[in-house]
């Protein structure tokens, strides 16, 4: 009853039910991802040029140059990522090297690893001790640049009539828009 080496029954197997704990740089270098899940990785042998644009979760850790759009999810620029490029997501996290612009709906936070030319725009910036960086930061929410970067566009619909054709005057004008083309046989 007392036995200390008969532990068959007493406790259970903890190898299969704990989670495994990750040290302070796997967590930092993961993408934080409050809705989704792990979301796409650029590795670090793949070189990208151009306009990124999605609806998930990023971690970059090859080469990206042109424009990353997330705006409603996190890109994270692993130590590996080389990124010359505008960044607007809703959360950015920068451990590896950057030039460029960083606009960020919610926060962008600077890792100690971290290498960065260029401007921040966001409500909320971290800056680790460590971080190198040059250039500007602008935290205020109302800024025009923070706005134009994530206002809706303009629905298609709300367009008025004279600038996406004649204009219409009419009833008899209406018909004849509406109506089909007559074909010339």
């Amino acid at each position: 009853m007392f036995n200390k080496r008969d532990t068959s029954s007493a406790e259970p197997d903890r190898s299969t039910t704990e989670a495994p704990i990750r040290s302070s740089s796997e967590r930092a270098s993961a993408p934080s991802s409050p809705t989704k899940g792990a979301g796409a990785v650029i590795g670090p042998s793949i070189h990208i040029e151009g306009a990124l644009k999605g609806d998930e979760d990023l971690l970059i850790e090859g080469k990206v140059k042109g424009t990353v759009e997330l705006k409603k999810n996190s890109v994270t620029i692993g130590e590996s990522g080389q990124v010359n490029a505008d960044i607007f997501a809703h959360t950015i996290a920068v451990e590896g090297r950057l030039e460029g612009k960083l606009i960020a709906s919610e926060r962008v936070m600077i890792r100690k690893s971290a290498q960065i030319r260029g401007t921040i725009v966001a409500p909320r910036v971290t800056l680790e001790d460590g971080a190198q960086f040059n250039g500007s930061i602008d935290m205020d929410p109302e800024t025009d640049a923070l706005k134009n970067a994530f206002s809706a566009p303009a629905h298609p619909a709300a367009r008025s009539e004279k600038t996406s054709g004649a204009p219409i005057s009419g009833s008899a004008d209406k018909q004849a828009a509406n109506a089909p083309a007559k074909s010339l046989q």
